[in-house]
């Protein structure tokens, strides 16, 4: 049985053109070598998997190589090429630093750079994860390579950038190597299936690509063990079942949900997700990662961001057709909202159903049709009743009823103009003490949303209160109710008891309450210093809605300054706050000293 090699090592690039996304960075390396302009050390960053040993590998043998092609790539056919790749080269020397990252090592390394290269031009020095490297190593480093013999060239390679000394990197030409595309991934996979007989779905690919992060090595790995599973039919189902990834088709399912208001099929989705033993937290950034693919696909600008092709890509272009942008935008934040607080969330499965509630409740105002304020229903006369003031009155002849057009058994609601109506004019009073065009109407009957017919409501004292009656405030109006300072402060009092966990909110506003300044209901807090201040301001637009809806009007206000400390007025901490008391109080001094406390 022949020996398997994983794909990872057997399609690893040999050659400049091989090397999958880093183009410019192979022409800017190739333009180097023919050209003959080459820097004593060079540093090689960027993520894992994007190529950065490979990379300096093919460098250091093209560097060496006797006979380079016309486009800068190494022969593989000269002595030098030949030894390199049956691992013989002495020319070549590798070190890990992660393993090799002490003071002796360097020492062991600066000594080799004193034997010049038997064969070739240059020896070459790759160091791997060189930000492993000690402190004492990497200032017992920094003289040779800042004037290495000129035989010498030294390749570094890091994931870490940030954790090598400024000194070694500026003596080091720097190339940051880019993560690896989805696309070029998947069409590198492609290549790979194709050489190995393997048969594959396009979405099974992209799949994977997405999977690996940017990171070509993780990308083969992955490959492998797919097509271990599936016996060389890579299929989509296959790759997401094996890699323990969503399916698309329960985020299309969950924005369709989402767009008709469909709070119960959302949270169904949400269950099937869980019962297939998929963590609530991948499934909320995975949401929010699915409304930022259909953000991308509402603009044709915008859809080369987009990480997915084909039919997939098809779908979300259709369904990004049904969701306003400005409501994506908000479901977005509501999904990075629920992601921050997942960690110290008690109930995890809650606040994650929370947030799909919330995102139902926000396309459903969106697309639901605009409608007009809803009109007031007519009441029919009720049943003639005997009212108090009818029972009375001395005895007096029934009026005489006036004609009106007659009315219908039920009528009709029409729709009523949300404006105020002009003031009834005052009706004419009959002999018999009754006032024209007064029908009696059942006190029983409800009023919760209902109005009674202009012509049936009875005429008040003047035009004034009839005005007045009619006046119905709009749903969106402010609120703008007067209300006493007691009821402010009960409203105050109020939010401080319900914030009593934040400590540094509670104590800041439990000492006081906020003092008109002048301006209709604009107040103003004073607060010992500015870390209050800001704790305040941070829980400001709770703290605003809490009072708005305690007194009912939206016209409240509340600034925050910090008091001005007089000249000459000291702060205490805690020891003198102590000692003050002990000396006003010797008995507190002797309790300090029964129970051998401290000051302190």
């Amino acid at each position: 049985m022949e020996s398997y090699i994983v794909s990872a090592r057997k399609y690893r690039p040999s050659t400049f053109k091989s090397v999958v996304g880093q183009h410019a960075l192979v022409n800017t390396l190739k333009n180097a070598v023919k050209s003959g302009r080459l820097a004593h050390s060079y540093l090689f960053c960027g993520q894992r998997g994007v190529g950065k040993t490979t990379m300096a590998r093919i460098f250091a043998k093209a560097i060496n190589c006797e006979h380079l092609t016309a486009d800068g790539e190494p022969c593989n056919e000269c002595e030098s090429c030949r030894a390199f790749n049956e691992q013989r080269s002495l020319n070549i020397i590798e070190l890990d630093a992660a393993s090799n990252n002490s003071v002796d090592d360097i020492r062991q390394l600066t000594d080799q750079v004193l034997v010049p290269p038997v064969t070739g031009r240059y020896r070459v020095f790759i160091v791997d994860e060189v930000h492993m490297l000690s402190a004492a190593a990497f200032n017992a480093f920094l003289k040779t390579l800042e004037e290495p013999p000129k035989y010498v060239i030294f390749i570094l390679a890091t994931t870490e950038r940030q954790k090598i000394l400024p000194t070694i990197l500026s003596r080091c030409q720097k190339y940051d190597f880019q993560r690896i595309t989805p696309s070029d991934i998947a069409e590198q996979l492609k290549y790979v299936a194709d050489h190995e007989g393997y048969t594959t779905e396009p979405e099974a690919l992209n799949v994977i690509a997405q999977k690996a992060d940017g990171a070509m090595r993780d990308a083969l790995s992955i490959f492998d063990q797919v097509a271990a599973a599936s016996m060389g039919n890579i299929t989509y189902r296959a790759a997401i079942d094996n890699l323990n990834v969503l399916d698309y088709d329960y985020y299309f399912r969950l924005v369709d949900a989402f767009a008709d208001n469909n709070v119960e099929q959302s949270l169904l989705v949400y269950k099937d997700v869980r019962d297939h033993g998929f963590d609530s937290r991948v499934f909320i950034n995975g949401v929010a990662a699915h409304l930022r693919e259909l953000v991308v696909a509402h603009s044709p600008e915008l859809v080369p961001l987009m990480e997915v092709t084909g039919e997939i890509a098809e779908r979300y272009k259709q369904q990004a057709a049904r969701c306003p942008l400005g409501k994506l935008y908000q479901a977005m934040d509501l999904c990075n909202t629920c992601d921050l607080n997942y960690i110290n969330a008690t109930n995890k499965r809650f606040i994650v159903e929370l947030t799909l509630i919330k995102i139902c409740q926000l396309f459903g105002g969106e697309t639901a049709a605009p409608t007009a304020p809803q009109p007031l229903r007519k009441v029919a006369p009720a049943a003639p009743a005997a009212p108090a003031q009818q029972r009375q009155a001395a005895p007096a002849p029934a009026p005489q009823p006036v004609q009106a057009a007659p009315q219908p058994q039920a009528p009709v609601a029409q729709p009523v103009r949300p404006v105020r109506p002009a003031p009834a004019p005052r009706p004419q009073a009959t002999p018999g003490g009754k006032v024209a065009g007064l029908s009696s109407v059942s006190i029983k009957a409800p009023i919760s949303g209902t109005a009674v017919p202009q012509s049936q409501q009875p005429a008040g004292n003047n035009a004034a209160e009839t005005e007045k009656k009619n006046d119905i405030r709009p749903l969106n109006s402010p609120r703008n109710e007067a209300y006493t300072d007691d009821a402010f402060r009960e409203g105050w009092r109020e939010f401080v008891r319900q914030h009593e966990k934040e400590a540094m909110l509670y104590n800041a506003m439990i000492k006081g309450f906020p003092s008109a300044t002048g301006e209709p209901f604009h107040y103003e807090f004073v607060v010992d210093n500015p870390a209050q201040k800001d704790k305040i301001e941070s829980f400001m637009p709770d703290i605003l809605q809490s009072l708005r809806n305690f007194v009912s009007n939206d016209s409240v206000m509340l600034s925050v300054k910090v008091r001005e400390r007089q000249p000459g007025e000291k702060i205490w901490n805690q020891t003198e706050l102590m000692k003050e008391a002990a000396e006003r109080n010797p008995k507190v001094l002797e309790f300090i000293k029964k129970y051998q406390l401290s000051l302190a």
